[in-house]
């Protein structure tokens, strides 16, 4: 795992600037993790990428460009893929396990994001489009950003949740703080906190730009600080994990999380709650971007 020696947590893609092929692949082994593994990959113009499932579901996040894709559960294609994460909504393609596919590149560049876990239950395989995800604008003030569900909890798969966030250039993001490393229940049987393995893949609207984030749990025995630019990934093993976008730079990132539960729920951290009855407003940048943005 190509990590930064500071920050075991932070892993930068395997080029400063990757033109072709595997670029990010993370999985749960290299993690320490019981399920989650990630890659991001671009493929030029008709370039393939053929593949098989397995024993896994996969979610395929299309970041940038158009593809076709054939597989033993459907066939698709993107005819309005966006030029890339800040114009417009992201295609995402959910294949259940034992599924075969072949996709190919429609554009001069195609650049795809994937993550994928270990499923021991059938689902139908889904293409959704930009016009079919749910946007949220959550936050207020200078907390303000975009959620766009892209496998959101209560999507028929197993484990697999997805999300794309867009936070406007100063503001906080992921807070107040929350996290999901233990799997607890309401009285009534739901979940109150379910204990989840997250990624975040980041993408920065100016090449120099950076978001900053940290990582920590309330005994202060992981507290790590990562500055993250664009196709680097930041691993949540556990713990809060707030971020904030770099002045001047827009910050894209796309989640992956799984575990004891299809969901998100989560705790915040008490000592900063009470910031949720502060806000007078919403940051009128958002939503950064929509479907209508998709070429």
């Amino acid at each position: 795992m190509n990590c930064h020696p500071k920050y075991p947590l932070l892993v930068r893609p395997t080029a400063e600037s990757p033109s072709a092929g595997v670029y990010q692949h993370l999985t749960r082994e290299e993690a320490g993790w019981e399920f989650l593994n990630f890659g991001a990959r671009i493929l030029k113009q008709d370039e393939t990428w053929e593949g098989h499932t397995g024993d896994h579901e996969y979610g395929i996040i299309l970041l940038g460009g158009n593809y076709r894709v054939e597989s033993n559960h459907g066939s698709w294609q993107t005819v309005n893929g966006r030029r890339d994460v800040f114009h417009g909504i992201a295609h995402t393609l959910y294949l259940p396990r034992q599924t075969g596919f072949r996709l190919t590149a429609e554009s001069e560049v195609l650049d795809l994001a994937y993550g994928w876990c270990e499923a021991d239950e059938d689902h139908p395989a889904r293409f959704k489009t930009p016009d079919e995800v749910a946007i949220e604008i959550r936050g207020g003030d200078n907390a303000t950003r975009q959620i766009n569900s892209l496998i959101e909890p209560g999507f028929d798969c197993q484990r697999l949740v997805s999300v794309e966030v867009y936070t406007p250039s100063g503001n906080w993001s992921s807070f107040p703080a929350h996290k999901h490393d233990e799997r607890k229940l309401h009285e009534d049987g739901s979940v109150r906190e379910a204990r989840l393995e997250e990624t975040y893949f980041y993408k920065i609207e100016k090449p120099q730009g950076y978001a900053i984030q940290q990582v920590y749990t309330s005994d202060r025995s992981l507290d790590e600080m990562a500055f993250a630019r664009t196709n680097d990934v930041v691993m949540v093993p556990r713990g809060y994990h707030p971020v904030v976008a770099g002045h001047g730079y827009h910050c894209y990132y796309l989640n992956f999380l799984t575990g004891s539960d299809q969901s998100l729920a989560n705790s915040d951290d008490p000592d900063h709650a009470w910031i949720y009855d502060s806000w007078s407003g919403k940051d009128p940048r958002v939503p950064v971007v929509t479907a209508s943005m998709n070429q």
